[in-house]
C-alpha cells in the first residue's frame, strides 16, 4: 500500500500533530482510543514555537492538535477533530449527532476548553517573559476565567461514569492545572477534585493517556 505523499502515511492511517502533554492533543488522543480508532492514528509531535515545523503549513494558526487526512486535508481544532473521528466510528458515543442535547454538550465542552485556554495563557506569560516584569492584571484576569469556569462545572458536574467530550475535556483541563499549576484548584473545589479521581477511576483510556516518559513540550 503506498503512502499518501502529503502526510507520508497509508492511506487508511491519520496523521495527528501533537505533543504528548497538550491538554488538547490529550483529549483527542484519549477520544481516539475510546472509540477503538488508535490502529488508525499515528502521533507526530509538534513544535508550535518552530518556524520551520510544517505545522504552520498544515495549520495556518501554528495551532495543536491537527489531524492530516490521507489527501493531505487538515482538520483543527480538538474538538472538530473528536467530531470527525466519532464520525469515523459510526457512533454517537461522545457527542451527540442532533438536537438540543448536542448543543448543550458542545457548549459545556467550550466551557472546559475556556479553562485550558486560560490556564495555557497563563503559562505562556511566565514562559514568554521568563525574566519579568508579568502583567499581574493580565494572570488575574485569566484566573478568573479558569475559576468562574470551574465554579460553573463544581455546580453541575458532568457524570463522572460516562465518557463523552464534556467529560474527557473537563478532566485535561483539571489534569494541565494539577501539571503547570497555574491555578491552585483543588482546595476551593474539592468536589471537581472528586469528580477527578473518579473519572480517572472510570476511564481507563485517561490513564494511558498519561505520559509515558518526559518529552519536549510547548503547552
Amino acid at each position: 500500500m503506498n503512502g499518501d505523499p502529503h502526510t507520508g502515511a497509508p492511506p487508511d492511517i491519520y496523521v495527528l500533530r501533537a505533543t504528548l502533554t497538550s491538554p488538547y492533543g490529550r483529549k483527542v488522543r484519549i477520544a481516539v482510543d475510546v472509540l477503538g480508532l488508535a490502529d488508525r492514528i499515528r502521533l507526530v509531535p509538534a513544535d508550535t514555537l518552530d518556524a520551520g515545523d510544517s505545522l504552520r503549513q498544515q495549520n495556518p494558526l501554528g495551532k495543536m492538535p491537527c489531524l492530516l487526512l490521507a489527501d493531505g486535508t487538515a482538520l483543527y481544532d480538538s474538538r472538530v477533530i473528536v467530531e470527525f473521528l466519532q464520525e469515523q466510528a459510526g457512533t454517537e458515543r461522545l457527542l451527540p449527532a442532533r438536537g438540543e442535547a448536542r448543543y448543550r454538550a458542545l457548549t459545556r465542552a467550550a466551557l472546559a476548553d475556556g479553562i485550558a485556554d486560560a490556564a495555557l495563557l497563563m503559562v505562556y506569560e511566565r514562559r514568554f517573559r521568563p525574566d519579568g516584569p508579568w502583567s499581574e492584571r493580565w494572570l488575574d484576569h485569566q484566573r478568573g476565567k479558569v475559576r468562574r469556569g470551574l465554579a460553573a462545572f463544581a455546580e453541575a458536574p458532568p457524570d463522572p461514569l460516562r465518557t463523552d467530550l464534556v467529560s474527557i475535556g473537563l478532566a485535561c483541563a483539571l489534569a494541565y492545572l494539577d501539571w503547570r499549576q497555574p491555578v491552585s484548584w483543588r482546595p476551593d473545589f474539592p468536589a471537581l477534585a472528586g469528580w477527578l479521581d473518579a473519572f480517572a477511576a472510570h476511564e481507563p483510556a485517561f490513564g494511558r493517556s498519561f505520559p509515558s516518559e518526559p518529552t519536549p513540550t510547548r503547552s
